[in-house]
C-alpha cells in the first residue's frame, strides 16, 4: 500500500510541474506574439536599422526559456508515463507532442533567431538600407508558423492533461 501511495504522490508533482510549466510557455508565448512584437512592430522596430541587435537580446532569452520549458516537460510527460499504472499510463500522443515541442524550441534557437538577426544586420555602415531582404518575410512566416504549432501542441497537452479521468486501481 505505501508503494502504491508513493506512486501517487510522485505523478501528483509530475502533474502539477507540467501544468505549471505549460500554463506559463502558453500565456507567454501569448504575451510575446499578441503584445510585445505589435508594440515593436508598430513603434517602427522594422525600419530603425539596429532592429536586428534590439531584437536578438529579447528573443534570444525567450528562446532559451523556450528551451528549458520544454525539457521540463519532456522530462515531466515521461515521469508521469513511468510512474502511474500501466492502465492509467497517458498515450505516446503525448511524448510526441512533447517531442515536438522540443524541435520547435530548438529550431527557434538555433534556426530562425540567428538566422532573422544576421539577415538584419547592417554590416556595411556608409550604405543606408530601408528595405529588408525579402528571405526575411520567408523566416517570419516560417516563425509564426512555429509558434502556431507550439501554441497548438501547448493547449492539447493542456487539454489531454487536465480532464478527469477515472483511474483503474491496483487489485490486492
Amino acid at each position: 500500500m505505501a508503494s502504491a501511495s508513493s506512486l501517487q504522490d510522485s505523478s501528483s508533482s509530475w502533474k502539477v510541474i507540467l501544468l505549471l510549466t505549460l500554463g506559463f510557455w502558453l500565456s507567454s508565448i501569448l504575451m510575446l506574439d499578441g503584445i510585445v512584437m505589435p508594440a515593436l512592430y508598430t513603434s517602427g522596430m522594422m525600419t530603425d536599422p539596429n532592429f536586428a541587435i534590439a531584437g536578438y537580446s529579447p528573443f534570444s532569452l525567450f528562446n532559451q526559456i523556450e528551451l528549458l520549458c520544454a525539457g521540463l516537460i519532456l522530462t515531466s510527460i515521461l515521469g508521469l508515463r513511468y510512474s502511474q499504472h500501466p492502465w492509467n499510463r497517458p498515450g505516446w500522443v503525448t511524448v510526441l507532442l512533447s517531442l515536438l515541442l522540443l524541435a520547435t524550441a530548438l529550431v527557434d534557437t538555433y534556426g530562425f533567431t540567428p538566422q532573422m538577426s544576421a539577415l538584419g544586420l547592417q554590416l556595411n555602415w556608409f550604405v543606408k538600407s530601408s528595405q529588408l531582404p525579402a528571405s526575411m518575410n520567408q523566416l517570419h512566416l516560417g516563425y509564426w508558423l512555429f509558434d502556431g504549432l507550439k501554441i497548438t501542441a501547448n493547449g492539447l497537452l493542456l487539454w489531454l492533461y487536465n480532464r478527469k479521468t477515472n483511474p483503474v486501481t491496483m487489485m490486492e
